[in-house]
């Protein structure tokens, strides 16, 4: 074990110390906590989150939620490198985010609502051009949504109030505003109250083709009659609306393999169909207005990678990182690994060899003895080298070169007690 020791255990230390120094040249590791900007607590977005963060809890990375006005102050989260990933709306990027920010698909459709009470004179969003309209804080999507559509519109507006979700609907109800907008997912309490709500009436989007030619991000959708409730039949007619395509967003630095888990986490989450949407259609990567990312666009190609299609997020991206430089490092250590038997048997023969060394002068010395003690001496030398090689663990497969050697022993002893024998 000592001689085994002293041969693989150096080979050992140097495969690892190759190995630590290979490590160090390997792409960074992914990092264990990113930050997700989503909206209010109450709303969609935030939801979204949530459902996120235990999805990748389950890969082992932490997410922290970062609650947020809606997609404007996202963008601004993403821009200033405070949040690592955020739910956008479709539509609203300009130029500094489009450079900053990039798309891993879109994930959903977000229709545009527009309520008004019933008998109201509006048949398009251009007729609420004189209305009193809740559009939601600064900083949402809705407003942003709602402010640019105004200046395709073009003409005086009035100043939108900044009246949200139920706040939003009750005033609306109570006479406050005249019309509320909101782009929310259909499932949004305030919506399907105003959707059931016989005092209210749901205002078409008349220009939602043309709008969505304008921008891939905007997408012409209907909400077919009787698809609300069939029974009471809500809608009561095919309603034309205009849907921005919610996207994720990521800082452009962000880690791929970040990237490519949160598009694993995607799949399950968005591919599920609506009342609007049917399933399967999302995510994907054409109804976006920014730039998908590198990671993205391979995703969409190939799927999940080889490794991760076997392994778990860790060790795939683990493997991933490391074999353009374990490989060759293998090819490197196979030499060393093919050095080792042999100067493990050299270490094994080589202490053999040297006791023959040692036979050898014992027999010098015994032949030439000129006197009885001398030849005693000799003898008694040789018997204690017996002693030593018999105490000596080998490997079986050597066990024969060690028994010749005690043979040899046993020779030589009694050569030299012959001659004793002889001098007396």
């Amino acid at each position: 074990m000592k001689d085994a020791l002293k041969v693989y255990a150096p080979i050992a230390l140097l495969v690892l110390a190759l190995t630590i120094i290979a490590m160090r040249m390997v792409a960074p590791p992914p990092p264990k906590t990113i930050s997700f900007a989503a909206g209010s607590k109450d709303g969609q977005y935030f939801a979204l989150a949530e459902r996120y963060q235990s999805a990748l809890e389950a890969h082992g990375i932490a997410v922290e939620i970062i609650e947020s006005k809606g997609t404007i102050e996202n963008y601004a989260l993403l821009l200033d490198g405070k949040a690592d990933v955020a739910l956008l709306q479709g539509g609203l990027a300009d130029d500094a985010q489009r450079a900053a920010v990039r798309s891993l698909g879109g994930m959903f459709a977000e229709p545009y609502w527009m309520f008004v009470l019933e008998n109201t004179e509006v048949n398009g969003f251009g007729d609420l051009n004189t209305l009193n309209i809740a559009a939601g804080p600064m900083g949402s999507g809705t407003r942003a949504l709602t402010e640019r559509l105004q200046a395709e519109w073009g003409g005086d507006w009035g100043p939108l109030s900044q009246l949200a979700g139920s706040d939003a609907a009750a005033a609306l109800l109570s006479g406050d505003v005249d019309a509320v907008v909101y782009s929310a997912s259909v499932e949004a309490p305030y919506v399907n109250a105003l959707l059931a709500n016989p005092l209210v009436q749901l205002v078409p989007m008349r220009r939602a083709n043309g709008l969505s030619m304008r921008d891939p991000a905007l997408e012409p959708t209907v909400l077919f009659e009787g698809v609300v409730d069939m029974e009471a039949g809500l809608p009561q007619a095919d309603i034309k609306l205009l849907s921005s395509i919610a996207q994720l967003g990521v800082s452009k630095d962000l880690h791929p393999a970040i990237q490519s888990v949160l598009l694993e986490t995607a799949e399950p989450i968005h591919s599920q169909g609506t009342i609007l949407t049917r399933a399967g259609i999302y995510p994907n990567a054409s109804q976006v207005d920014l730039a998908l990312s590198d990671e993205a666009r391979r995703y969409y190609r190939n799927g999940p990678t080889f490794l991760r299609r076997y392994f778990s997020f860790g060790w795939a991206n683990f493997l991933e990182r490391a074999w353009v430089f374990l490989l060759p490092l293998a090819a490197a250590l196979i030499p060393l690994v093919q050095m080792a038997p042999p100067i493990y048997r050299w270490r094994i023969r080589r202490k053999i060899y040297v006791w023959y060394n040692d036979l050898h002068e014992l027999e010098r010395r015994g032949i030439e003895a000129e006197s009885k003690d001398k030849r005693q001496a000799v003898l008694d030398e040789i018997h204690n080298l017996q002693m030593e090689v018999g105490t000596v663990d080998v490997p079986v497969s050597y066990n024969d070169e060690l028994y010749h050697l005690r043979s040899h022993i046993n020779f030589v002893e009694a050569l030299i007690a012959r001659q004793k024998m002889s001098a007396v």
